[in-house]
């Protein structure tokens, strides 16, 4: 071989074992410093600013909440497992639960998923469904194959953490 396609390789392995070298610091820094935490506090809104009222124009109507059912319901509560004690409160929006920091419910968990459950409000009623997780999520002793309506009462098992709904 020539003096320049040694050179060539040389350099080829030493560019090589400097990717791996970046490669290993950056992990060891993800390990070190761990995942960022997004605080989850809702901020203070700005305060509004009054419009000048006008004597003709009618007053807003105020919204009008709807009454809560008796099995509709209301909060998550952690009941058995690391987070036991911790309450959420269900959003229409749907309640996401797992172990990725991006969840509205973070369980420490080993056997939960990233994005393990979802909890959702469709046609008056609550549902909850398994994203596709490993584990599998149980409804009292049930293993979820599809979306299952829920009442306040019903209890979910992920991993070895169990969360009740209540009103």
């Amino acid at each position: 071989m020539s003096e320049l396609t040694l050179t060539i390789i040389r350099l080829g392995l030493l560019v090589l074992l400097w990717i791996f070298i970046f490669s290993v610091v950056g992990v060891l820094r993800g390990d070190i410093y761990g995942t960022r935490v997004v605080s989850r506090t809702p901020r203070k809104p700005a305060p509004a600013r009054k419009p000048a009222e006008r004597p003709d124009t009618p007053a807003p109507q105020k919204r009008q909440k709807r009454q809560p059912h008796s099995t509709v319901p209301q909060s998550l509560v952690v009941t058995q497992g690391v987070l036991t004690g911790t309450s959420l409160p269900l959003r229409e929006a749907g309640t996401i639960i797992g172990r990725n920091p991006e969840c509205a419910l973070i369980l420490d968990d080993d056997f939960a998923s990233g994005r393990h459950a979802r909890i959702f409000h469709r046609d008056g009623a609550w549902f909850v469904e398994d994203l596709g997780s490993t584990n599998g999520t149980f409804v009292g002793t049930e293993r979820l194959t599809g979306p299952v309506r829920v009442e306040a009462g019903s209890t979910l098992r992920i991993g070895k953490t169990v969360i009740e709904l209540r009103r």
